[in-house]
């Protein structure tokens, strides 16, 4: 009887493969599910963008919590890259006779790539888990529920505010880990490497221009956007008590992060293609 559900050379068993094609099409029908659930609550934040009552109070706590308070873990992290990237781009630049390099190609890096990626997943791990443990307590807990039972839109009342904060908050505390970062790289070269000041500051002035910043801001927004939106999405779809809270957060910040690094690949190739000089 075993023979007759294995392939006429024994190596493939009939039945473990339907078992996989099934699992793999379940696997396949649930992805599209949520993805389509996504998709919904994504089109649910533009519904009530511009429809009364503005909740001024809740975005304002939602800007203070995810920029004000995430200054510091930016401050400390962006003063260590910027001071590592300067130290390692120094020793690499002298094998080359190239230190004068040096500001230039920590300007660049910065502004472009490092100051607006690293900000995002900073902010991720502070902020963006915080937003999914704060609104899946709220759903297990049957607040987000009592809500609607008041006629107030959780959409409206939890999610939007910490969209919008999270969309104009990200290119603030990029710029900020942008500078902080430079004047670290600044320190280590001159004081460490014995670059001297007028060419780390006459390079760094003369190849950085403001399309490298406004690169990096655009790139910031887009990624505070993301991160706000699937946290706020995974705390919202959250169930099974404590255990689904923990599971929700875990998935908030793993998911928010790979979308940052996949979004970081295409907006640079478009900000390649259409801003000049970048």
């Amino acid at each position: 009887m075993k023979s007759l559900v294995r392939w006429h050379n024994g190596s493939l068993d009939p039945i473990l493969i339907q078992r996989g094609v099934k699992a793999l099409g379940r696997r396949l029908l649930k992805t599209l599910e949520e993805l389509g659930e996504f998709f919904i609550f994504f089109l649910s934040i533009f519904r009530w963008i511009f429809r009364p009552p503005f909740r001024h109070e809740q975005l304002f706590k939602q800007m203070e919590f995810i920029g004000v308070r995430s200054l510091p873990i930016i401050v400390l992290t962006a003063t260590f890259t910027g001071m590592v990237f300067a130290l390692q781009t120094g020793y690499t630049f002298r094998l080359f006779n190239a230190e004068s390099l040096v500001g230039t190609t920590v300007g660049m890096s910065l502004s472009r790539e490092i100051g607006p990626v690293f900000t995002a997943l900073m902010v991720v791990a502070r902020a963006g888990s915080a937003m999914a443990a704060e609104i899946g307590t709220m759903k297990v807990t049957e607040q987000v529920e009592a809500l609607r039972a008041m006629a107030v839109s959780p959409i409206q009342y939890l999610v939007l505010p910490r969209v919008i904060a999270g969309f104009f908050m990200l290119p603030l505390l990029a710029g900020v880990f942008t500078f902080v970062g430079v004047v670290g790289a600044y320190l280590v070269s001159v004081y460490l490497l014995q670059i001297p000041e007028a060419a780390f500051v006459n390079r760094l002035v003369y190849y950085v221009d403001a399309n490298d910043f406004v690169g990096g801001l655009i790139k910031a927004a887009a990624f505070g956007f993301s991160l706000s939106l699937i946290s706020c999405h995974q705390g919202y779809r959250t169930y099974g008590g404590a255990e689904g809270v923990g599971r929700s957060t875990t998935r908030a910040v793993v998911i928010s992060s790979v979308t940052i690094l996949v979004l970081n690949y295409f907006l640079s190739t478009l900000i390649i293609e259409f801003l000049p000089d970048f």
